[in-house]
């Protein structure tokens, strides 16, 4: 865990990693973007633009979701919800108006949407999976308490940790999963406590939080599932949207679920599912909507949505793009 890779100098801003590894998966979803969409492309700084304007929109979306989310944090400081630099960002939010702005984007270029849109999905996944990434090195989207052989255990007052020291009622918890001695604690005026800094602790505490009984419990790794899961979903994507370009090449018309569009249908359908399944490995997020968390709600949607996109493409008429000089 390393939410915090290094300061820039005279400025005193530290570099984090979670955003690090956001802009590595941009660049390399832009780079396989513009790759896949080269044949039918005029112009492939249309790309980069497009690429450029849902940066953006994808960071203010991500900043945007977590401040819904966890609205009750910037009560009374109005002004914080717009230092992103402290952390506090959600992957989905912002995956999700990015495709909203590159949407637009297309259609005001008159560009052939399908066609960018199936790019798009390949892309999106690989960004994906540079993301989780950097939920590992922040901290965020832990698992649930595992007896695995992969199981990881977080350090000592990090997200996972605080979370297993402390009753949660949103998560249908009213017992910790580990019991800390109130000289581990630090209690405030609410009534609720949390652990005491590191270097408030005797040398016996730090041991025992360390390698003794009141260390983190190990989790399920779920950033590395959902890594390797993003990388997996990558490479079908990309499969299925060759099968459907080859169907092109042949002129294949009645060949089933070939039509453009219907790559980024599906990529509704399996990460919707994937995000709804994922999230029952993981410990962070209440329970909020129909006993489910928000994020599997939104997943059954995505589903929805997908097969919904995916029949309706299957009913327009295909179009093929002339090669590229």
């Amino acid at each position: 865990m390393h939410p915090e890779l290094f300061e820039i100098p005279f400025l005193h801003v530290t570099v984090k990693s979670y955003g690090l590894m956001m802009v590595i998966g941009f660049l390399a979803a832009v780079a396989l973007i513009r790759r896949l969409s080269r044949s039918f492309t005029p112009d492939p700084q249309l790309i980069t633009n497009a690429a450029l304007y849902a940066l953006i929109g994808g960071v203010v979306g991500a900043r945007l979701f977590f401040v819904i989310h966890y609205f009750e944090q910037f009560r009374g400081d109005a002004l914080s919800v717009f230092a992103i630099w402290r952390g506090g960002l959600e992957l989905l939010g912002g995956v999700l108006l990015a495709i909203a702005i590159i949407f637009a984007y297309l259609m005001y270029h008159k560009l052939p949407i399908r066609r960018y849109l199936d790019a798009l999905a390949v892309g999106l996944m690989l960004a994906l999976v540079f993301g989780r990434i950097g939920c590992l090195l922040n901290g965020c989207c832990y698992g649930k308490p595992a007896n695995l052989p992969w199981a990881i255990r977080f350090p000592y007052n990090s997200f996972a940790y605080r979370s297993q020291v402390s009753p949660n009622p949103l998560r249908n918890r009213s017992e910790p999963h580990l019991k800390l001695p109130d000289d581990y604690l630090v209690y405030h005026a609410d009534g609720t406590a949390s652990p005491k800094p590191f270097d408030e602790l005797t040398p016996a505490q730090k041991y025992a939080v360390i390698e003794g009984p009141y260390r983190c419990l190990p989790v399920h790794p779920t950033q590395i599932y959902g890594s390797v899961n993003a990388l997996l979903m990558c490479l079908v994507l990309y499969l299925f949207r060759r099968r459907s370009l080859n169907a092109d090449l042949a002129d294949s018309r009645a060949r089933f679920l070939t039509k453009p569009g219907q790559t980024f249908a599906l990529m509704f359908i399996i990460y919707g599912a994937a995000r709804f399944l994922l999230e029952l490995l993981r410990d962070d997020n209440p329970y909020e909507v129909d006993g489910l968390t928000v994020s599997q709600n939104i997943g059954i949607a995505l589903v929805v949505l997908g097969i919904i996109f995916m029949l309706i493409f299957q009913k327009m008429k295909r179009y093929r793009m002339p090669p590229m000089k």
